[in-house]
Parts: structure tokens; C-alpha cells; sequence
């Protein structure tokens, strides 16, 4: 496996570690994973940490995250406290490139007059200053810098403070698990927990799908992940895993698509709703604007879909998740899933799995995988909900939606805010926590503006160009009925 894989150096350490872990725990030696570190990092000398102590020490911490972390800590993001570096906190700080000008904007535009001139210098006192950042916009010579920890300038809901000890700390009540700062900590220091052995444990305890099946429901983002060989051979490599089937969670877009058009003409005149297949934009919607709670779809997710068509066509089955997202980790644990996944695994954790196992995806032959539609395959980028649904409530003869995209907490935040206050101009809204969409997930191998073109790419090879033949699927499953689709 070469480092290139991985867009950065912090996935290829996390990559080794998930990859020994779950060698270990076929071979059975996980009883002295202590020694996993030394493995890794035989030394004398350290590759990434001042010392070879330090960086097994760090290491260490890794290990208990691949084996699931703290399990009393409901949150699916945890900080590793060897690997926190004590990033510098400074808030407004005034560097060197300061000319001591005449005009004094920055003192001018402080709202709290926490800017004098001294020796011709500008200073900030800390004591008044609130981080505003609005003397280092008023500088004609950008003297002045905000210097925040990338973890906290990275979290939009606030969520992360310095402690006493000077080490990052999660609030769990404000944090959605977005994996904002899992992506943006340069050491590593934010990290999602991973469930691999609980997955492993239901592959051997279904002794080979005979006890009971064990189906993988994909992301559609897995296009843009397939680095090396083809999605088909990636299907293919997942089943040599030990997964009987190998399911769309496309499938369950499709049905969510329905569910949320249908949904919407139920409310009648003045309908309002917001969308619920991102977790991450709910717990946001439910923690920061909890006004708005009644507007978001009831409709479950799209994962939670396709695991429920699979449940009721197979009573006995075990469902995992496979995606980019940090936020279904924590999810597939709520009440209101019903129990329908039992757990998740990210691309990375895949990777690793298939390393891990010596399944080369070059080498896997083709299977085909067609669950879904168009519209579905799309869900993975931001807009593919909003563009879907328009096309489904055309078909339905709903008229009056009008969708708007939510790409990113921040376009979230500013369009709630506009509904909050009456001034919005959508009555749809897609909200996706990850910038560009699913394609843009913390958990993925790669994060590209390409893979926007892959998965409309996958989207355009679906056999299927409307949601028809999905509805169709799901209401004589769970209903025992076919009813007809408009477009029949």
C-alpha cells in the first residue's frame, strides 16, 4: 500500500494502525496490542514526534480509538491527549508586517477599544478584545492575524474548548459530529472511534452467512473513492470480506425522495420542511435551532432505508454501513433507527479491512450493482437532494416546492436564520454539514472537486432515470402492496 492512497500523512498513520488491529484480530493476538506502537514505530528514531516515546505514546491512543475508544463516551469523536500538540492560541495578534501607519483603522473599528498605539505599534489588549477580527480587515497591510487552534476554527458550532491542561476538549451537547476538526487537526489530535471489531464480530459469529446474513449498504460517494479498480471490483472485494449482498444505500435515497415529496403535499399551503437525510444537519437543526425543530422531514435517512428494506425482506440480517461520514457512527445508535444498522464502517476503515485481509481490488472481477436510480446516486453531492426532489414532485404534479441547497454549515446557519426570521424564499431545504456534500465527508480517503464529476458520472449509468421502480420495491415490501407510480 503506497502513502499516496491518502490525501494526507495523518490517514496514512491512521490507515497502519486500523490495518494491524484488524489483522491482529483474525490471527487473535489483539490481547497484546499493547505492542501494536512498536510495531509501527520500531525506532531508534521517531518519524513524526520529537521522540520515539512520545510518538508510540501517540500511537497508543490510536490503537484504543481502532478498538473502539472510550465506550462511556457516547460521542463518536474523541481527542487523543498524547496527540494534542498544544497548537498556539494566541486570538488577534499583531505581527511584524504592522507599519505603524497614520490612519489607525484598526483602532478605529474596535468595538471595544482594545487597540492602542504605542511606539508607534499597534497592541491589543486580550482582556478587551473579542475576536471580532475586525481590526485585521481593516489593516491595509493584513498585520493582523487570527491565531486559532485549526480545531476550533474549523468547528461551526462551537463545540471546542482549550482546557486547563491546554488540550482540546468536545462538548457533546453542541457538537453534531460533523468531523470538521477530525479533518483539519495537522497532528491527528481529533479522531472518529471505529467499530471494525464489532464488524468483524458479527462476519465470524455469522459462520459464513449461515447463521444469519450479513449485507453492506454503500455510500453512492464510494465512486470517488475507487482509486484503484472500478466500483464494480470494489463490490466484488466487499463480499470477499464475508458480506452476503452488497446494497445501494442509493435505494433508500430513492425512497426518501418519495417519502419527503409526499410529505411536503401532506402539509399543504405554506409548507415548510428541511430535509433529514444528513445527521450531522439535524443534530444542528435540533441543537441551535430548536424552533424549527417540527420542520424536518420524518422521513428516516437514506441509510436507514435500505437497511429497513432489507430487514423486512430478511428478518434475521445484519446491516453495516459503509461511508465517508463521521456523523452515522453516532446515528446508527439513535432510537428513531429502530435498530436497523448495526454498525458502521468509513472508506478508510475499508481500505484497511481490505489490506488488512489481502483482498487486491485490482484483481476482483466485475459485479454488478444496480439498485437505484439517477436521482439516488446523486444524494452524494450537494444539490442532488434538492434537484431529485423538484424532479419527483414534478412527477407527483406538487406544485409550489421550491428547494434551496445547503453546501456546509455556514450556507446552513445563514438560510435557518432566514426561515427563523420569515425571510426565506425557499420552503425546501437540503442541508449537508460536509462542504460539497457527502463527496466531502471526514472519513473519506480522498477529498477531490473531482469527485462531484464521478458520482454524477455513476449517476448517469444508473439503468434506472426516475425513483419508479424503488417505490415500487418499498411498497410491496413493507406494505404488501404495488402501488403504481405516476410515471408507469
Amino acid at each position: 500500500m503506497e502513502q499516496k492512497l491518502f490525501d494526507t500523512n495523518v490517514q496514512w498513520i491512521k490507515y497502519r494502525v486500523l490495518k494491524e488491529v484488524i489483522r491482529r484480530a483474525y490471527e487473535g493476538g489483539l490481547s497484546d496490542a499493547y505492542t501494536i506502537p512498536r510495531t509501527i514505530a520500531p525506532g531508534p528514531k521517531a518519524e513524526t514526534r520529537c521522540c520515539i516515546h512520545k510518538e508510540r505514546a501517540v500511537l497508543m491512543d490510536r490503537v484504543h480509538l481502532a478498538m473502539g475508544g472510550n465506550r462511556h463516551n457516547p460521542n463518536v469523536i474523541e481527542v487523543l491527549p498524547e496527540a494534542c500538540d498544544e497548537c498556539p492560541a494566541g486570538g488577534m495578534m499583531v505581527t511584524d508586517a504592522c507599519r505603524g501607519c497614520l490612519m489607525h483603522s484598526c483602532k478605529e473599528v474596535c468595538p471595544k477599544n482594545a487597540i492602542t498605539i504605542e511606539g508607534h505599534r499597534c497592541t491589543i489588549d486580550k482582556t478587551k478584545c473579542i475576536e471580532c477580527g475586525k481590526c485585521a480587515q481593516a489593516c491595509p497591510y493584513s498585520a493582523i492575524i487570527a491565531q486559532k487552534r485549526p480545531c476550533i476554527k474549523s468547528c461551526k458550532v462551537k463545540a471546542i474548548s482549550i482546557n486547563q491542561d491546554d488540550k482540546a476538549e468536545i462538548d457533546n451537547g453542541k457538537c453534531v459530529a460533523c468531523g470538521a476538526c477530525v479533518v483539519s487537526c495537522p497532528f491527528g489530535a481529533v479522531s472518529d472511534k471505529s467499530f471494525v471489531l464489532d464488524i468483524i464480530q458479527l462476519l465470524r459469529e455469522s459462520r459464513s452467512n449461515s447463521a444469519y446474513r450479513v449485507y453492506a449498504v454503500i455510500a453512492p460517494a464510494i465512486v470517488s473513492q475507487c482509486r484503484f479498480g472500478r466500483i464494480t471490483q470494489v463490490v466484488t472485494a466487499i463480499k470477499r470480506l464475508g458480506f452476503h449482498q452488497v446494497v445501494e444505500a442509493a435505494l433508500g435515497a430513492d425512497i426518501t425522495l418519495y417519502n419527503e415529496a409526499r410529505e411536503f403535499a401532506e402539509k399543504g399551503p405554506g409548507a415548510v420542511m428541511t430535509t433529514s437525510c444528513c445527521p450531522a444537519f439535524v443534530r444542528f437543526v435540533e441543537t441551535n435551532f430548536p424552533e424549527l425543530r417540527d420542520a424536518i422531514s420524518s422521513s428516516v435517512s437514506p441509510m436507514v432505508m435500505a437497511a429497513t428494506l432489507i430487514k423486512h425482506s430478511d428478518p434475521t440480517a445484519k446491516v453495516v454501513f459503509i461511508g465517508p461520514c463521521a456523523a452515522k457512527k453516532a446515528e446508527f445508535t439513535l432510537p428513531k433507527t429502530h435498530g436497523m444498522i448495526d454498525s458502521v464502517m468509513s472508506f478508510e476503515e475499508l481500505q484497511a479491512f481490505l489490506d488488512a485481509r489481502g483482498i487486491d481490488t485490482m484483481q476482483c472481477e466485475d459485479t454488478d450493482l444496480d439498485n437505484a436510480s439517477y436521482y439516488g446516486r446523486i444524494f452524494a453531492k450537494s444539490g442532488g437532494l434538492a434537484q431529485g426532489v423538484a424532479a419527483v414532485a414534478e412527477s407527483y404534479g406538487i406544485e409550489g416546492i421550491k428547494p434551496v441547497a445547503m453546501n456546509g454549515l455556514d450556507q446552513c446557519r445563514q438560510h435557518l436564520m432566514l426561515l427563523r426570521a420569515k425571510k426565506a424564499t425557499a420552503n425546501f431545504f437540503e442541508g449537508m454539514a460536509c462542504d460539497g456534500g457527502c463527496v466531502g465527508g471526514p472519513l473519506s480517503i480522498t477529498r477531490s472537486p473531482k469527485n462531484v464529476f464521478d458520482v454524477d458520472k455513476y449517476g448517469n449509468s444508473a439503468k434506472e432515470k426516475s425513483v419508479a421502480g424503488s417505490v415500487n420495491l418499498y411498497n410491496m415490501t413493507l406494505h404488501g402492496n404495488r402501488t403504481p407510480f405516476p410515471e408507469d
